[in-house]
């Protein structure tokens, strides 16, 4: 009996030997495979979450907008609105245009931001709608015959020559808002009322107004079109309650 029990006990020692062993092995695997498995994914997951925002919202610094006026704020809400209008396979290149209409006409409140080379392109004079306000634009509509701006992102389209010359047509992307465009004839041309020294030769503080478009200077006029046209993005800003309210491309 004493045999028996001690074969039985060196039997049962054997097993569970190999059975610990086979368990600590596959531990181990599994172990593995676990921390590979992670540190694959985690160096997967900064390049998957990478936004277009998170891309581009250091231009702000490079460029050193602040210093020619553009506030932090108003350059990240064109981003995240672009951002969107990508998503949406509306906008289709790089080149982001900021009419910062918070400032008054005399200042150049235009910038042309070229996101993929970091380039400033254009720092402009642009004037707003006649009914809007006269140095500062305070009023806003998306009303045809309104002779007023209407705020929010636009998609630049063609190209055509008409009344204003070489002009360049508009698309507005928020309905309720600036969907009207089109119809009220919304588009970027050159005007000589829009220069510094129009408001100084008619001893105003502002210079002249249009009927809603977001004219600019007659001497940039056409290289500033060829830039912009056909599928990039202009955003027209104000710290307007209703605007910032209503506009989906901001939330």
């Amino acid at each position: 009996m004493q045999r028996k029990n001690w074969s039985r006990l060196v039997f049962v020692a054997i097993i569970s030997f190999f059975a610990l062993t086979s368990f600590k092995a596959n531990a181990y695997s599994a172990e593995s495979f676990f921390s590979e498995t992670m540190e694959n994914r985690l160096a997967i997951t900064p390049a998957s979450e990478t936004s277009f925002f998170n891309e581009h919202k250091s231009i702000y610094d490079t460029l050193q907008l602040e210093s020619i006026g553009l506030d932090r704020k108003i350059f990240e809400y064109g981003l995240k609105g672009m951002e969107k209008l990508i998503k949406g396979g509306k906008v289709q290149h790089q080149v982001l245009s900021i009419a910062d209409l918070s400032q008054p006409s005399t200042n150049k409140r235009l910038y042309v931001i070229d996101l993929d080379d970091q380039q400033l392109l254009f720092n402009s004079l642009v004037a707003h709608g006649r009914r809007s306000g006269k140095d500062m634009a305070t009023v806003f509509s998306n009303k045809p015959s309104s002779n007023k701006t209407s705020l929010g992102f636009y998609l630049t389209g063609n190209t055509y020559k008409g009344s204003n010359g070489y002009s360049l047509k508009l698309t507005g992307l928020e309905y309720g808002i600036n969907n009207n465009a089109m119809r009220r004839a919304i588009v970027v041309h050159g005007a000589d009322y829009v220069s510094e020294s129009f408001a100084e030769g008619n001893n105003q503080e502002y210079i002249g107004r249009s009927q809603g478009c977001p004219a600019v200077p007659t001497e940039i006029s056409d290289a500033l079109i060829d830039v912009i046209k056909e599928g990039s993005c202009l955003f027209i800003y104000s710290a307007n309650p209703t605007y910032l309210k209503r506009s989906s491309l901001l939330r």
